[in-house]
Formats: C-alpha cells, structure tokens, sequence
C-alpha cells in the first residue's frame, strides 16, 4: 500500500520554477492545455509502445483517447488520458521533483535570463507546470499501466508542497482536474478551450473529445503525399510538433523506399535557441516506426550538429522494441543518418543558390551549428562547406561570400585561400597583416568568431586549396615593385642581428620583411603553431602560460621607422634599445599576444622623455 494522506515539500528546483511560471513566465496563459494535451498524447504513445512491445497491460479494452471536459459552474477544466499512467513512486518524481536535465537547464538558464518571457517551457519537459498559471489547486488521479497497480490521488496549490493519497475505481491513465482563478475562469468554456485546441493540438495523432465532441483529425501528415497537404497544414504541424508559435523557416518533406523505407518532415525553425541563451538544446526529430513512436528525442538518429531541426522521421524498417542502447549501434539508424542529413545538406545548398537573402537571415541564426558540423562531421565536411559563409577583404561590411565565390575571384597564380581570424574587421584592417594582401589584390576571408579557430583547424583544405592564416611567418608572396629606396641587405641583417640581441628570448626570430607596406613591423607565428587566438584562449586558462615564445618579428627595411633606427644605434644606444622594444611590443599588440603591458607604457614615458630632452 502507498503512503496516506502525506504532505510533502517540493524540490527546491521545482518551487523556483513554479515561482518562475505562476510571476513571469507567460503573458498567453492558454498554453496550458497545449501542454497539458502533449503530456497525454506522449502518455498515449508510451502506453501503444510498450504494449507493441510484448508486454501486457492493464485495461487492455480502454479506448487510446484524450477527453476534456469543461465546468463553468464549478469554474474547472479536466484533462483525461487512458495511457501509461504512473506509479506513486513516478508520481513523486515527475511532479514533485525535476529529474531531468532537461528541466534542471531551463529553470538555471530562466532564472539567469533577463528575457522572462518565453514559449520555450514546452522544449525542456516542464509542460505540466503551467497549470499553476491558471489555477492554485490542481489534483492528479493516476494508475499505471502495470496489472495490479494500485491507483493514487497527487494534489497542489503550487506553495506548499503536495500531498499523495491512495484512491480506488482510478483507471489507467492520468485525469488531471483544474480549478480556475476567477480571472482564468474563461478556460472553462466550451468554445474558448475548443478554439485553443483548433490552433495547437490539431496534428495530436489521438481523438481529444472536449465535451463528448470531437475536435481534431488524426493525421500523420509525413505519411501524406505533398500535392496533399497545404502550406497551412505544414505550419499547423510544425507548431504541433515543435511546440513552438511561429511559423518554420525551411521544411523538408520526403520519402524514399531504398535502401531504406522513409517518411520524412523535417523543419527548421526560424530562431535559434541557444542564441537565447538557454544552452544546448536536446534533439528536436522524433522517431517513429509506421507511425508509432519508437523515442520522442532520439540522440544519435540524427549528427548532434543537427540538433536544432524539428518534425519527425519514420521508418518501417525498424524494430518497434529497438531500444536507446542498441540505437547507437543500429546499422539501421546509421543509414538513416547518413540518408537525411545529406538530403538536408542538399536542400540548404538548393535554398542558399536561390534565395540568398533568405539563406543569409537563416545563416544568421544558425551559422555555429554549420560550422559544428564542419568541425565534428567527417562524413559530411566538404559538403557542408559550401555551406560557410564570411565576410572578406574584397566586399563591403555585413555582406558575406561563399569559399565557392572566393574561388572565382582568386588571382591566377594564387593556389590558397586567404584568412585572418580576429573580433571584428576593423581589427583585421587595422592589423599590418593586411596590407600585403590589399596591395596585391589577393582577397582575405574576416572570421570573428571563437569557433573558427577549430573551424580552420579541421578544415585545411577546399577544393584542393590549402586554407592559411594571413599572420603566419612562412607565406611566400609574389614581389611587387616598390619605388622607396628602403635599407640594404647588409645594413637589414645587422639590424636584425642587433635587434635579436637585445630583445633576447622575447621573441624566436628578428628578420627583413618582403610584405610590409605601411607599418614597421609585425609579430608574425610560424606554421603549424598556435594562432594569436589560441594563445589568448590559452592565457584565460593558465595565467602562466606565455604567449610570444615562437613569435617572429619582420622589419619593413622601407619604413622610415626603421632607417631611423638603423641610424641611432650607434649614435643613441639606450634610446635605439627603448625604441626596438617598442617596436616589438607594438607589434605584439597589434598580434593580440601582448603579455603585459605596463612595462610598455613606462618605456613611452622615458622614449618622450628623452626626445624632448
């Protein structure tokens, strides 16, 4: 027997939510009978599953339906299931406890957001809470699919805690009874729940009954042929099935009878989560064999950089009793792996080549999962490549190039693919690096984000063109004509020699440039080692790691800078010494591989000291 009549508290997690949901969440409080019917749908769908898979079920002859029932004199709304139902012990951890971390990262990340407003409740598996939005006493009657389970009672006021007590004559499944506020007392109309349940549960693949009359139509609208279904029909299913309010930004819709059986709708939405600040989301493609779900969330169905799309994907070819062990090892879900996400890489290429505006606004939002994938997926890299989008020496600001296009501008000779990796642009145009580039016409990628970092590092190469950074020691330019009359050799080396000599083990190399235009120097990293960024990564991490040991420094022998220099080693030694070091540190900063500055702004003192004197 279960506990009788026990007051219990809620999880800490679980009152902060509840604060969370019943203060600020939600200005559209109807959202809780769309989630309240997904709870029941999912309650349903577990239950035909778990049956299908040979075990036997209490109350075999129960009709699999959602029936809701509305009481304007008692001010209540019931929302009744005939699924899995749930043991006392499942009772406590679904509604008096977040066991998922799921749940746990959207009470975390609501809590830490200035952005209190949010349909994102439904994505994180915290849906039966938004009772409490409308009503402060909610009671659950439950009984478990399991023969010989006994059947319980779980009521709330959404404050103090919740008490369990022991119930008869329950059958299986849940009945969840509202009781509304007086200024929530509209949801206990007929017709205001029934308009509800027209604009999000019309895709529910169960019968909901509201008041004895049938309000929605089953349909598997991915088993249907597209000349059938209307652009509204996709929409109604993509807010069913993403419980989401806005309508998708791409779909893809097919099917395919080799080498496996697909049924297939798939959307993008038109934001990205995460840009919201609510971490990694969980995958969002449901899997289904001939229409009965196998997992609501499959992880490994699909490549995790994938994670963002939503709708489902059925297979016949699949075991119903395929569990989420064995999925990982599926040769089956490998294939439909591969299958999808190349037809999905070809519908983004087909939509970037025809709308790129579209496929801009689309790239602006979900750019970091593309490049995920470049980086995580081998199978798919090259592909999802032409995919890449940048900004570049050779196009105005907040326009962006495919490597593709980059490819038909590049000089005849040039056989690499230019880049420079910084915050922003003006960083980049401001850096000396550049100035090589632009005086010989060769286009230079702009890449502002910490992701490109591992973005170039897993892709060395396009379309057999090596990808290099701007800011390397080893580039090998064409030579362009000069007219200054700048150092000759001999005097360059022995200032290099020279310089070298008193910057010591500052940095690994002093030599005369071929690249430098306008600045005098440059803090250059050899190839193959960390980028300036990846230093700077490094540092955040370990305060004591250095970050110009391989740094090499190029002189511009034209630069007038550096002629004065030549000429005031001898005359002025100490002043020659403050101002190679300034060179130096100038350029180091410019690198963004400056460690310490103060020892640079105490030498500027002394250099204006001493030029005034």
């Amino acid at each position: 027997m279960g506990k009788e009549n026990k007051k219990q508290e809620f999880q800490a997690e679980v009152q902060q939510l509840l604060d969370i949901v019943i203060n600020s969440l939600y200005t559209d409080k109807e959202i809780f009978i769309r989630e309240l019917v997904s709870n029941a749908a999912d309650a349903l769908e577990k239950l035909k599953h778990t049956e299908l898979t040979g075990n036997k079920i209490s109350d075999p002859d129960l009709e699999l339906k959602i029936v809701i029932d509305t009481d304007e004199e008692n001010k209540t709304i019931t929302i009744t299931d005939h699924g899995i139902g749930m043991t006392e012990d499942e009772l406590i951890e679904n509604l008096g406890t977040i066991a998922h971390s799921g749940s746990k990262k959207f009470v975390k990340s609501i809590s830490e957001s200035e952005q209190k407003e949010t349909n994102l409740i439904g994505q994180f598996g915290v849906g039966f809470y938004s009772a409490f939005m409308v009503s402060d006493h909610v009671s659950v009657s439950t009984k478990s699919w399991k023969e010989k389970a006994s059947s319980h009672k779980w009521e709330s006021d959404g404050k103090t805690g919740y008490e369990i007590t022991n119930t008869e004559n329950q059958e299986r499944g849940t009945c969840i009874i509202i009781k509304l506020l007086d200024e929530h007392e509209e949801f206990s109309k007929e017709q205001k729940v029934k308009e509800v349940l027209e604009s999000y549960s019309s895709f529910v693949p169960y019968p909901i009954i509201l008041n004895g009359e049938r309000v929605n139509n089953i349909e598997a609208l991915w088993m249907k042929s597209k000349s059938e279904i209307s652009d509204e029909d996709y929409n109604e299913f993509y807010k069913f099935a993403a419980k989401a309010f806005d309508e998708p930004r791409y779909r893809l819709h097919f099917s395919a009878d080799a080498p496996l059986m697909i049924n297939s709708l798939l959307f993008v939405p038109n934001e990205n989560p995460e840009k919201l600040g609510f971490g990694q989301t969980d995958p969002g493609v449901a899997l289904y064999c001939n229409k009965v779900l196998i997992d609501g969330q499959p992880k490994g169905l699909l490549p995790d950089w994938l994670r963002f799309l939503k709708g489902v994907i059925d297979s016949e070819d699949l075991p119903l009793n395929i569990s989420r062990e064995t999925m990982q090892d599926s040769a089956l879900i490998r294939k439909l792996n591969r299958l999808i996400t190349k037809r999905f890489i070809k519908l983004l290429d087909r939509e970037s080549s025809s709308n790129n505006d579209e496929y801009t606004t689309f790239y602006d939002q979900f750019r970091n999962f593309i490049k995920e994938g470049v980086i995580t997926d081998t199978d798919h890299r090259q592909d999802l490549s032409k995919l890449l989008r940048f900004e570049s020496s050779m196009i105005d600001e907040g326009k962006l190039t495919s490597l593709d296009d980059y490819l038909t501008r590049m000089k005849e000779s040039q056989d690499k693919i230019y880049f420079q990796i910084s915050s922003d642009r003006e960083s980049i145009e401001s850096a000396p690096y550049l100035e090589a580039f632009k005086a010989r016409g060769i286009e230079v990628l702009f890449l502002y984000e910490a992701i490109d970092e591992y973005l170039v590092g897993n892709l060395p190469s396009y379309e057999e063109k090596e990808l290099v950074s701007i800011d390397r020691a080893d580039l090998e330019l064409e030579q362009i004509e000069n007219n200054k009359k700048g150092l000759d050799d001999p005097s360059m080396l022995s200032l290099c020699e020279w310089m070298k000599e008193t910057l010591g083990e500052k940095v690994a190399k002093v030599k005369s440039s071929t690249r430098l235009i306008n600045s005098p120097a440059a803090a250059l990293i050899p190839g193959g080692t960390m980028s300036p960024q990846m230093k700077q990564m490094m540092k955040q991490m370990n305060p004591d790691f250095s970050g110009s040991e391989n740094v090499e420094i190029e002189l511009n022998p034209n630069h007038e800078l550096i002629q004065k220099l030549e000429s005031s080693r001898e005359d002025q030694p100490e002043l020659a010494k403050m101002i190679a070091e300034q060179i130096t540190d100038n350029a180091l900063l410019s690198a963004g591989l400056l460690d310490k500055s103060k020892g640079m702004v105490d030498r500027v003192h002394n250099i204006m000291l001493k030029s005034l004197s």
